[in-house]
């Protein structure tokens, strides 16, 4: 997809067909949406290894899975419209090495490869991150969503972990 550096490696979208085989599944006839069991589905499709887990505490429910070489983090802090419905997956540890160098691809980045989702920093490492509030929140959104971030995530991680890991 980017044309401005010939090195940066190219995200696919074959793999994001998932979504679409989810999203069929679950579309539902005018009722209301169950964001829990749309999510648990979209990960059950996803976890080929069926390391997924889940956790309900007050800050809402919080699934993990892998998905190739990476570890992904679904959280949903409750079902009103004003809740959020938040994927994540860590890329790469910090500190790194050419920080500078790795901050701009990774913008870079984020205005052509990411789709829906963006690089971010949290708790000391890169993710990739896909977040948004619950209102009108859709099955192919949800399905979509995960799917972004863990394909990007799982696409990228290994070559920046080569290029930037400072150990």
């Amino acid at each position: 997809m980017k044309t401005q550096d010939p090195n940066t490696e190219a995200v696919s979208t074959e793999s994001l067909s998932t979504a679409d085989i989810v999203t069929s599944e679950l579309i539902e006839d005018g009722t209301q949406v169950n964001h829990l069991e749309i999510i648990q589905t979209v990960i059950s499709s996803l976890d080929q290894n069926d390391t997924a887990m889940v956790s309900k505490g007050d800050a809402g429910h919080l699934w993990k899975f892998n998905y190739g070489s990476v570890e992904v983090f679904v959280q949903l802090t409750g079902t009103s419209d004003e809740d959020t419905f938040t994927v994540w997956a860590s890329v790469l540890k910090l500190p790194v090495n050419n920080e500078q160098q790795l901050m701009r691809k990774l913008l870079e980045m984020n205005w052509l490869d990411t789709f829906e989702s963006r690089f971010a920093i949290y708790d000391n490492q890169i993710v990739v991150v896909a977040s948004r509030t619950v209102a009108e929140l859709s099955p192919g959104e949800i399905s979509r969503a995960i799917t972004v971030v863990a394909t990007i995530a799982d696409n990228n991680d290994d070559a920046l972990q080569a290029e930037f890991s400072a150990t």
